[in-house]
């Protein structure tokens, strides 16, 4: 009888161990990702509802929560929250991260080619957007130029890895963006200044 007692007690500490080994050893990871989605999707809908404050925050507290090891989800999420910072007036910082995105990535033979496609797009973006404000600043031709030519390499690149993949519609888009990029150097700083400032 005693021993059956013993059995059973030690049966049911072994599923309490297990619960417990489960919560402080891979349990606590998996808790950690359903916080990160949680966050990520929290940011996905205040983007869509143009709420661009709360879907930075959103994304830095999804990257907080995020545990060590998951550098393509940590990528992406850094990426999302650089557009986040475009469309809410934050350029400069976005433009910075971006550059610093597209190195990173760039020199990392592991990295997601479609990942540095998108973060490439997103970089050359933020550098058409900062060659107007620079040029509606009246900064100087040698301070804005530099920018306004790494955002046409950068379409021109993208254009051209979309044709090698048959990609037609996103050659199509990135053409187009080369050719504004052309079009923004050549115009003159009158006619610039007449024109609504694009949208992010």
């Amino acid at each position: 009888m005693v021993f059956r007692i013993l059995l059973l007690t030690g049966w049911l500490l072994l599923g309490v161990a297990g619960a417990v080994a489960h919560w402080y050893g891979p349990g606590v990871g998996r808790t950690k990702l359903d916080q990160v989605a949680l966050h990520v999707a929290a940011a996905e809908k205040s983007a869509a509802d143009k709420d661009y404050d709360t879907t930075i925050d959103e994304y830095d507290a999804a990257l907080k929560a995020l545990p060590e090891g998951h550098l393509d989800a940590a990528r992406k999420i850094r990426l999302e929250k650089a557009k986040a910072q475009m469309l809410n007036k934050q350029l400069p910082e976005a433009h910075g991260d971006l550059r610093a995105m597209v190195d990173e990535l760039a020199a990392d033979p592991q990295a997601d080619p479609a990942l540095l496609a998108e973060a490439r797009s997103a970089q050359a973006n933020s550098q058409y957007y900062m060659t107007w404000l620079m040029r509606l600043e009246g900064q100087g031709r040698e301070v804005w130029e530099p920018e306004a030519e790494s955002a046409r390499q950068n379409y021109k690149m993208l254009a051209e890895d979309a044709a090698k993949k048959g990609d037609a519609p996103a050659v199509r888009k990135h053409q187009e963006d080369l050719e504004a990029s052309i079009r923004l150097a050549r115009m003159d700083l009158s006619e610039l200044q007449g024109l609504p400032l694009p949208s992010q």
